[in-house]
């Protein structure tokens, strides 16, 4: 198939010189008179249009009464097309049938000769035949609503309206829709008019004078009358076509395609456009119909609701069978053009929601597309365009040859051999190509559609099937379909089970996963279409029980593990913080922001848990990723609720308010399973209150809003929740306001902070807000630090604070990583004190401790033994919230769970790993005694007790 040149091109050249092919006239005689009717065509042209008439009755039909027109049109065939577009859209009262028909003889016969001579490609030709089915439906539509506002039956309509048929629009579907019509096409539509447009008490009369419209604008086109019909309509593809009117409020569709739109309707809209009428309500029509058309998660149930109504399409068709070339249809046979329609579509539908390149109408775009994407290889995609063309061409020969509405290949010898002349070729040539090609597409569609019978199930272990027996009672298996599907899974997940080192542990836990799902066959039916997907969650399963439970309950961020990007690098802050902005973006309100911050942050956080599981990343690169993706979601969601809050109340009074990370947040290191610590300030000094509908003290303001920005972060939705929230480290603790202005903030820092608070500060990390008083929190910050830690007085202090924290919470055992001498805290606490005293605005544990060095605290030795024992306990951390959620038990995860904690510190076994632990803890403590001495005095009793606990360790979500 030859790529067609662009328009502009074209008119400049002879249209002789640009002939591909020429059918040979099957009738010569025919071909004469035809020669005969058209003397001013000479040379090839006039072999075109002999070859044509000799093989085709109708289009020798249509030459006899178009002689006159088709000869100069031929000449320029793109500017004759333009031209009689144009005349139609002037058409007028009692001119417009006998115009329109004459319009769809004259664009008929010179597409039909463009075809067959090769002068335009296939995407040309039926381009060309759904402009015009777009023109003239527009036509017809708003000649006849006019004629319905001139009787007065459309409330309050003028006649300047019927332009636009006064708030009625076609929406074109089906190969109309991707502007793909065939020869002898009908037209797929759906009529309906904007109700809103109309006061409610005017609504019936305005649906009743746009069903007389849609009546009388379809019988324009199809009626047959003695200048033939322009095309044949069908609306049957509307909601429920057997009991709702022709034509009726978009209002009432959009509530039909949300509660009980099937599988099938959403591939319809997948071509659908607004083609006549008001084409901007039909374009706002289709964008409130995303959701129904275009699911937010990846939709493979979409591939067996396709392969049913394929099945049930065959059967009422009768096409089931051998193959057999005489009376095969080329359109809904086996290999046939549907096949390939509904390969891509499906695909479309799968992916499209998430993907939105992926919503081409056209389906040689749609290939193209999912070849970009990496939904299918580029042979694929390749192979399935150049023969989607070539049945195309035999269909459109098909049609050319009576004006038939047929797909199917002829039965009679006699009729092969016309259709072989019309496409200048032999009969075995023709019916070798054919047969090739619809069996290499039935080869490429056939195992997507219908997956094999299975076979039998691996018998497991009595251990084994005690678990799996109860699985019907799961809420995931109690419909017929999921357990249809999870049975076509079972013999491979047995197999791949019974594979593992420790299968009765993997088993159990998948147990857990599976009764944690709330339905089963969206799920299901995407491990059906990818396997390895089932690998990683018998990984997850069987590793960490705690992901799995995670997963079940948010079994959607499957999606990103086959979405493309899934196992590249992580990004930076700056890109993440900008990927959820932009999708905050397309949300209409504050509900939908909040949701999609939810469902964005769980794929992100997924990822991370994956990558780490599957070691791809240590542990310290896992909690700079979860920091980055916290970071990024309160960034994300402060102006949601600042934009919320201020419609209510005014803008935030002053320069506005800002978000300080604490604790791990602020040191950029967090778990699967932290909460935030967080501080919120504003600056509004000399400013009383809002300006707004309901303004508030401006001290009101800030704690009412807070309490917002802590509720949208908090609060459980329809998508979950995001965080908890800790607000402890604010001054005062909890007994202070929950927002605190930048002033009492400096102020209280500077005169009545203990040194732990101080401790604390270095830290701390703005993290959201207005950018100004970000950059002035910060740099208040360092004032701050650079005016206190004092050495004698942080060293004594920090110590005394040490043997508290000692006191309160000694380690549970070996396996604590946080509580105790020489674990994290204790480690943490230590790096606090050397920031301090080194007046060091660094926030990271690692970089703290350098900054110990660099004011000659610590040796270069001392520094990486805390550095090494720090990055010890915090990857048993890391590990044990990825794995459990809480403290890490060795009995409890499995030997899987085990193996992976193992592996992650470095080590070749559990009890190794127990031996190095006590060895660095032990060793670390002795140091740090070393460096914070006990104080031989107990501390004042007005000092505060223990400090807020903000290491990461906390009960699981």
């Amino acid at each position: 198939m030859q790529t067609p040149l662009p328009r502009d091109s074209l008119r400049g050249m002879d249209t002789a010189s640009r002939l591909t092919r020429l059918p040979r006239p099957f009738d010569p005689d025919r071909g004469a008179d035809a020669r005969a009717l058209t003397p001013d065509l000479t040379g090839p042209l006039s072999d075109l249009v002999a070859g044509a008439a000799g093989c085709a009755p109708y289009l020798a039909g249509l030459i006899a009464r178009e002689a006159a027109w088709i000869v100069p049109a031929l000449q320029a065939p793109e500017a004759a097309l333009d031209a009689e577009l144009t005349r139609i859209s002037q058409l007028e009262g009692d001119a417009v049938s006998a115009g329109l028909r004459s319009a769809k003889r004259r664009i008929a016969l010179l597409a039909g000769l463009c075809d067959l001579g090769g002068v335009w490609s296939l995407e040309a030709v039926t381009r060309a035949l759904t402009r015009l089915a777009d023109q003239a439906t527009h036509t017809a539509l708003t000649t006849r609503v006019a004629h319905e506002i001139r009787r007065g039956k459309i409330p309050g309509a003028h006649a300047d309206d019927a332009a636009t048929a006064g708030g009625m629009t076609a929406m074109a579907m089906g190969k109309m829709g991707a502007f793909e019509l065939n020869y002898s096409s009908d037209i797929d539509l759906i009529c309906l008019f904007d109700e809103s447009r109309f006061e409610r008490g005017d609504q019936m009369d305005a649906r009743a004078g746009f069903i007389r419209a849609t009546r009388a604008a379809m019988a324009l086109l199809s009626d047959l009358t003695e200048g033939g019909y322009v095309f044949r309509t069908d609306l049957r593809l509307r909601p429920d076509p057997s009991v709702t009117p022709v034509c009726f409020a978009m209002e009432a569709a959009e509530r039909y395609y949300e509660s009980v739109g099937r599988t099938w309707e959403r591939a319809a809209f997948i071509k659908a456009r607004a083609c006549a009428g008001d084409m901007q309500a039909g374009a706002q029509f289709l964008e409130r119909l995303t959701p129904f058309v275009w699911r937010k998660h990846l939709d493979f149930a979409a591939i067996d609701d396709t392969f049913d109504m394929r099945r049930k399409i065959r059967d009422h068709k009768g096409l089931g069978g051998p193959l057999q070339l005489e009376g095969h249809n080329m359109k809904l046979g086996a290999g046939g053009i549907r096949e390939i329609e509904f390969f891509t579509q499906t695909r479309q539908l799968v992916a499209g929601g998430r993907d939105p390149s992926l919503r081409a109408r056209a389906t040689v775009d749609g290939l193209a597309a999912l070849a970009h994407k990496n939904w299918i290889t580029q042979d694929v995609a390749q192979s399935l365009t150049r023969d989607y063309r070539a049945h195309r061409e035999v269909e459109h020969r098909l049609q050319m040859l009576r004006d038939a509405q047929t797909h199917c290949l002829p039965t009679a010898p006699e009729d092969f051999a016309r259709l072989a002349a019309f496409m200048d070729t032999d009969v075995a040539s023709l019916r070798r190509d054919i047969l090739e090609r619809v069996e290499r597409v039935g080869a490429l569609t056939e195992d997507y559609f219908a997956p094999t019978a299975p076979a039998p199930a691996p018998q497991l272990p009595a251990e084994m099937k005690v678990i799996t027996d109860r699985w019907t009672s799961y809420p995931c298996l109690r419909s017929e379909r999921a357990r249809a599907i999870f049975d076509r899974l079972k013999p491979d997940l047995y197999r791949r089970l019974q594979a593992l080192d420790a299968p009765l542990d993997a088993l159990t836990h998948l147990d857990g996963f599976l009764k944690g799902l709330p339905s089963g066959v969206q799920l299901f039916a995407l491990f059906e279409a990818n396997p390895p997907l089932v690998d990683l969650i018998l990984d997850i399963a069987g590793t960490a029980p705690h992901l799995a439970r995670y997963l079940s309950r948010n079994a959607d961020v499957l999606d990103a593990v086959i979405g493309g990007s899934f196992f590249e690098p992580w990004p930076d802050l700056a890109t993440l913080t900008g990927d959820l902005g932009r999708a905050l973006a397309r949300c209409d309100d504050y509900e939908a922001k909040l949701d999609m911050t939810r469902r964005w942050a769980r794929e992100w956080h997924f990822r991370t848990g994956v990558h780490q599981l599957r070691g791809l990343i240590d542990a310290d690169q896992a909690g700079r990723q979860y920091a980055d993706l916290a970071r990024a979601c309160v960034d994300g969601i402060f102006p949601v609720v600042r934009d919320m809050f201020a419609a209510k109340h005014g803008a935030p009074p002053g320069n506005g308010a800002m978000v300080l990370g604490m604790g791990s947040l602020g040191a950029g290191r967090l778990t699967a399973a932290s909460d935030l610590d967080m501080i919120v300030i504003y600056d509004a000094e000399g400013i009383e209150a809002s300006d707004g509908k309901r303004p508030l003290p401006t001290r009101s303001y800030y704690a009412r809003f807070t309490q917002a920005l802590i509720t949208a972060l908090t609060v459980p939705m329809a998508e979950g929740k995001l965080y908890e929230v800790d607000m402890r480290l604010r001054p005062s603790g909890k007994q202070g306001p929950v927002a605190t202005s930048l002033a009492a903030f400096e102020r209280y820092q500077r005169e009545e902070a203990w040194t732990w608070e101080h401790l604390a500060l270095t830290r701390a990390t703005p993290v959201a807000g207005a950018p100004a008083l970000r950059a002035a929190v910060e740099e208040r910050r360092r004032a701050i630090l650079n005016a206190k830690g004092a050495p004698a007085m942080t060293r004594t202090d920090t110590a005394t604070m040490r043997a508290r924290l000692a006191s309160a919470k000694p380690a549970h055992s070996v396996w604590d990583p946080k509580n105790g001498a020489g674990r994290l805290m204790d480690i943490e606490l230590t790096a606090e004190a050397c920031a301090l005293m080194a007046h060091s605005p660094q926030s990271c544990v690692y970089a703290q401790l350098e900054a110990g060095v660099d004011i000659g605290w610590l040796t270069r030795a001392q520094a990486d033994q805390l550095g090494e024992a720090y990055r010890l306990m915090w990857t048993l951390q890391s590990s044990a919230r990825l794995l459990s959620g809480e403290r890490f038990d060795p009995d409890l995860v499995g030997v899987q769970g085990r193996d992976f904690v193992a592996r992650a510190a470095g080590v070749t076994s559990i009890d190794a790993l127990a031996a190095r632990i006590a060895t660095a803890t032990t060793q670390t403590g002795a140091l740090i005694a070393q460096l914070l001495p006990p104080p031989p005095d107990a501390p004042p009793d007005t000092a505060p007790d223990t400090p807020p606990d903000t290491s990461p360790d906390v009960p699981p979500r």
